[in-house]
């Protein structure tokens, strides 16, 4: 049958004018479906009931005579029971109720000169809309924005806002993937809150879950059974169909769902969630085909792609040509734990292939992952694949995210875990190293509120969760003992969820590490040495048992050296290391330390001298060449009986 107009996207529900709105759902299941328009998202005994035309591949498409804010639900082969679209564009009470028609023209961007996003220089903000703020809503963050530009954050990455069961949680077990959750605001709030940003010079990617959906409020079988597969382990439900019988019109499904966000709603890009588990043995992989269609959604636009993979393959990122999937960026796992174990010395349960030392550092600096095909004892296993040729900008690095923070027994920040020093010291290994750098909300002025496990359940599934929880941590075996168990904050307290908000009052409270932060994105982004994140410019020396040197090198002699100190006061001499000679001509003088008093530190101590270089106990430094004013003195001259 052919239409009077041109549906945008292959589901869902379309307003088209004329006090109407056009219907598709892909039902293979089903032999009738009807569209039920309802006056709220109540139970409504007025409801009415619209026949939907069956079409080629199970698809049921029609009309309806209502406009955008009607109510409305599926009714399939005449059973009493309604449910909602499974594209549905908002649920104004949640996936079990009534799904709601929505007009995407209706709100007026300002952004049509945005040019979107190219991952180099970026530093990227996680971020929680739930509890960022104490509203938890996309008008209340959209108030922080300026001051997230103010100390140099480019591009945010909103963790998943896809409906959900219950009043909160992470967002992980979305089941209405193309309705922006009702607990954060209207969709025009999301709308206005990304405009906002770009108005400010700053990007959003969204964190979408292509690899399970979430245990309650998911209808999609009530369709077709063909949106699960049982051929594939997972590790948080049943696994997506991406490559088994009838997978075509799954396929199909998430990349609508890609484009939709990208078109509809002006993201910038996504971090893919755990693609461990969206397996797919398909000719061309499911996230990269997703990935090359968001891309064609943006038009001129550029938008950033990245990926999280526990075993670290970074196939991802390669191109297509090369048998890869055309991802922009991984999240660097290794870096990660290689810091945690330096700054708190617990090498347990997956961080216990990490030792923390110096050469870890440099090889993340020179090379990205640290396991790219190795042995990996804590899986038993070979981890990782080849990455030495990826530019460094390809690997994001972080000391905290939304995981790791939540996975220490009681959600405490790094910083809470760590001497002052030493978390200043990789602070700035952190914003100043060659790899994008993210923060985690409330990162930047050492956040003391905790950031738990929280998502509301009920009955089984709440005791399920909490029991599936506290299994998981009982692989640190600093969270293993009973005592440890018995204080856990159970997830779907609400409390557990209001005690992870942030208090932005500690941004004058903790501004010394507010002023660290900011001091350091600054540098960051004004000085060309470690703003340009070239590869071929970068080298490191181990200097000690704690300490190391990276080498930022540059024309003209305008290099920079990063000296890093987790541990005691170390003096070096001598100094048999060709990184610490200066540029001919110049000698070093400090550029920035993080003993400054501003920082909460001591205060700045010399650290080149004419006999030794002597390192401040958990400390960074930042060596700049300046020129020689005296002349080097002359070696002594060689005793006589040595002269030929």
């Amino acid at each position: 049958m052919s239409l009077p107009f041109s549906r945008r996207y292959p589901i869902g529900a379309e307003p088209i004018g004329d006090g109407r709105t056009h219907f598709r759902v892909w039902a293979r299941k089903a032999n009738r479906v009807d569209v039920v328009v309802e006056t709220t998202a109540e139970e409504d005994p007025s409801r009415t009931f619209h026949s939907l035309t069956p079409e080629a591949d199970g698809y049921f498409a029609g009309f309806a005579p209502v406009n955008a804010g009607a109510f409305y639900r599926f009714r399939v082969d005449g059973d009493e029971r309604f449910h909602p679209d499974p594209a549905s564009r908002s649920q104004p009470q949640g996936p079990h109720r009534s799904s709601c028609v929505v007009d995407p023209a209706a709100y007026r961007w300002r952004d049509t000169a945005w040019p979107g996003v190219h991952l180099l220089g970026q530093v990227i903000y996680e971020m929680h809309i739930g509890t960022f703020t104490p509203e938890g809503t996309w008008p209340a963050a959209a108030e922080q924005l300026p001051e997230l530009a103010a100390i140099g954050v480019t591009l945010l990455e909103m963790m998943p806002i896809a409906d959900f069961a219950g009043e909160f949680g992470w967002g992980y077990d979305g089941v209405d993937l193309f309705a922006p959750t009702r607990l954060y605001g209207q969709p025009d709030d999301l709308r206005a809150f990304i405009d906002q940003a770009h108005s400010l010079g700053i990007g959003v990617i969204l964190d979408v879950v292509y690899n399970h959906l979430g245990p309650e409020g998911n209808y999609l079988r009530v369709f077709s059974d063909d949106y699960f597969t049982d051929r594939y382990e997972n590790d948080w439900g049943d696994s997506l169909n991406f490559d088994g019988p009838e997978s075509r019109r799954v396929r199909e499904f998430f990349i609508t769902n890609a484009r939709y966000w990208i078109d509809e709603f002006h993201f910038d890009g996504f971090r893919f969630d755990a693609t461990q588990d969206i397996r797919d043995e398909s000719e061309e992989y499911i996230v990269g085909e997703i990935g090359r269609a968001a891309r064609a959604a943006a038009g001129a636009r550029s938008i950033i792609l990245i990926a999280e993979n526990e075993p670290q393959q970074s196939k991802l990122v390669w191109p297509k040509a090369d048998g890869g999937d055309d991802l922009d960026a991984l999240w660097n796992d290794d870096l990660h734990h290689s810091a945690l174990v330096a700054l708190t010395g617990r090498n347990e349960a997956y961080y216990s292939d990490y030792r923390g030392n110096p050469q870890e550092f440099i090889s993340a600096a020179k090379y990205g992952y640290l396991f790219q095909g190795q042995p990996y004892l804590w899986q038993d296993a070979p981890r990782g694949q080849p990455a030495l040729g990826l530019p460094p900008e390809a690997f994001v690095g972080f000391i905290e995210n939304h995981d790791q923070v939540a996975n220490s027994a009681f959600g405490d920040r790094v910083r809470l875990q760590s001497s002052p020093g030493r978390y200043r010291a990789m602070t700035a290994l952190l914003l100043l190293g060659p790899w994008t750098p993210m923060l985690f909300q409330g990162q930047e002025f050492g956040a003391s509120t905790r950031f738990m496990y929280f998502g509301d359940a009920a009955g089984e599934l709440r005791d399920a969760v909490q029991k599936g929880r506290f299994e998981f941590l009982k692989q640190f075996p600093s969270t293993a003992s009973r005592e440890t168990q018995a204080q856990l904050p159970p997830p779907a307290d609400r409390d557990t969820f209001l005690r992870s908000k942030l208090n932005f009052a500690e941004r004058e409270s903790s501004r010394a590490i507010y002023d660290l932060h900011r001091d350091l994105l600054r540098l960051r982004r004004q000085d060309l040495r470690f703003r340009e994140q070239k590869r071929s410019g970068l080298d490191g020396a181990v200097l000690g048992e704690a300490s190391f040197a990276l080498r930022f090198f540059s024309q003209a002699g305008h290099d920079r050296l990063l000296l890093v100190n987790l541990g005691k006061r170390f003096a070096l001499e001598p100094l048999p290391e060709p990184l610490l000679a200066p540029p001919a001509g110049f000698d070093w003088q400090t550029l920035w330390t993080s003993e400054s008093v501003r920082y909460g530190g001591p205060g700045p101590s010399d650290v080149v001298t004419d006999r030794r270089w002597i390192l401040p106990a958990e400390a960074a430094v930042v060596l700049e060449p300046r020129r020689a004013v005296d002349p080097r003195r002359s070696p002594r001259k060689q005793e006589a009986s040595e002269e030929c």
